[in-house]
């Protein structure tokens, strides 16, 4: 394989930001990592780069798009929110011919799949993720909705995994990375740890220090690569995970009955229906809860709205 083409020579990053006086928003959630060896760190963590296209979310001023345009992707597709970027990502452009393609908009409005689907080639799902993957120094004031809005795609097949088992590498606050990594029974286990696990193999790859962005956050960002399961773990209706996880979870370290009655106020003899159908032990707690006892609640969950429709509580479903 042909070593891959290395950028020209470019003003440092620092200096851009000097040169068209940048700084960090914080109503953006803005830090920016400026270090070149932790975001040449970051896309080693990445597969099926070489020769692909990358989807980068929130590139700021451009450090972490250096590191991944060197690694020899086909192309770059970053999404920015602040136009005040704009100019350092097409001098970006210019010196890569053309290889980043810039979208200027809120990333929770953006279509992946429309947006990438000239160019990337899909892989069957049973296969290999395809050359296509998504790479984030994500706001942490959007990290968990746009996580949780890209999870519900996976069972549709749609958005970034059009194209088969797309892999993220995005990075979070240290204390959701530990709820998105959590085992069963760590304190740490939670909604979060049950929807990203049932879809994706999740890895955390390596902790970066506070330190290292600017402005420094008061804490420490983990890199997570989440890499989705052929089938998921828990095979249910996406909704219904969602729906009986939050329940569950609104109580975690109580008894999960709690959480159960939440699921049928107005009727709370079902929750007790629920509890029987399913077979688990009601004074469980939620960090407690093992991946089957998840799916078997789910399943009684949806054989009792199947036979009482109008007792769910609305919102359980929001």
């Amino acid at each position: 394989m042909p070593t891959p083409k290395r950028l020209p020579p470019l003003p440092r990053v620092t200096d851009i930001l000097k040169l068209y006086g940048l700084r960090a928003k914080k109503q953006l959630s803005q830090n920016f990592l400026l270090d070149l060896n932790v975001t040449d760190k970051i896309v080693r963590c990445g597969d099926n780069l070489s020769g692909g296209l990358v989807c980068e979310v929130g590139p700021g001023p451009g450090a972490l798009t250096r590191s991944i345009l060197n690694t020899g992707v086909e192309q770059v597709l970053v999404v920015e929110k602040d136009k005040r970027f704009l100019p350092s990502l097409e001098l970006l452009s210019d010196a890569t011919d053309n290889k980043l393609i810039i979208h200027h908009g809120d990333v929770l409005d953006f279509d992946v799949e429309a947006s990438c689907r000239d160019h990337v080639k899909p892989s069957p799902w049973e296969q290999d993720p395809p050359l296509f993957s998504i790479i984030g120094n994500l706001p942490f004031n959007i990290s968990i909705p746009l996580l949780l809005r890209w999870l519900a795609c996976i069972p549709k097949r749609s958005g970034p995994f059009a194209f088969g088992r797309t892999q993220m590498l995005l990075t979070f606050q240290k204390e959701v990375a530990e709820r998105l990594t959590a085992p069963i029974g760590h304190h740490q286990r939670s909604r979060l740890s049950i929807m990203s696990q049932c879809w994706c193999d999740v890895k955390w790859c390596f902790t970066i220090s506070g330190k290292s962005f600017v402005p420094a956050p008061k804490v420490d960002v983990a890199v997570v690569k989440f890499t989705p399961l052929v089938q998921p773990i828990i095979n249910v209706h996406y909704n219904t995970l969602e729906t009986v996880v939050k329940a569950v979870f609104q109580y975690r370290r109580k008894m999960m009955i709690k959480g159960i009655r939440l699921l049928f106020p107005d009727n709370p003899r079902l929750a007790d229906v629920m509890l029987q159908s399913s077979g688990v032990d009601p004074s469980l707690r939620a960090q407690q809860l093992q991946l089957e006892h998840i799916e078997r609640l789910c399943m009684a969950y949806e054989e009792v709205t199947t036979q009482h429709p109008h007792t769910t509580s609305s919102s359980c479903h929001q």
